[in-house]
Order: structure tokens, then sequence, then C-alpha cells
């Protein structure tokens, strides 16, 4: 299950690492499965190039699965 295809919101942060695909780009966080009302500001980060990326707000590890 990708971050974004949660069928329940989380909160924000809840875990350092999420594995997200293609289907899930563009990437941002917090990720539309996320509770907004206790997060940082929606920031779009750059997954494609590197395959990874982390939050500067919060930190969250981003991983593209495939």
């Amino acid at each position: 299950m990708t971050a974004a295809a949660s069928t329940h919101t989380t909160q924000a942060n809840a875990e350092q690492r999420y594995t997200v695909t293609r289907a899930d780009l563009p990437l941002s966080c917090p990720t539309p499965s996320m509770a907004l009302w206790n997060s940082h500001p929606r920031v779009y980060l750059p997954i494609e190039a590197e395959g990874e990326v982390q939050c500067p707000y919060c930190g969250a590890h981003f991983v593209l699965e495939g």
C-alpha cells in the first residue's frame, strides 16, 4: 500500500519512511492521505531523478517503488 493510496487518513509524519509509486506523482508532503491540520505546509518533492527524497520540513523519507 502506498502512502497516497491509503484508504484512511493518517497523521502526518506518523512514519518516517514512505514507499510511493508513479501513480502517486506528483509527490507532495504531507501526502493527500495525511491529516493537514497538524502538519507543515504542503511541499512538492522532486523524487523522479534520484528515486528517493527527504522532506525538508519533517524529515519524512520517500522512496519511489519500481
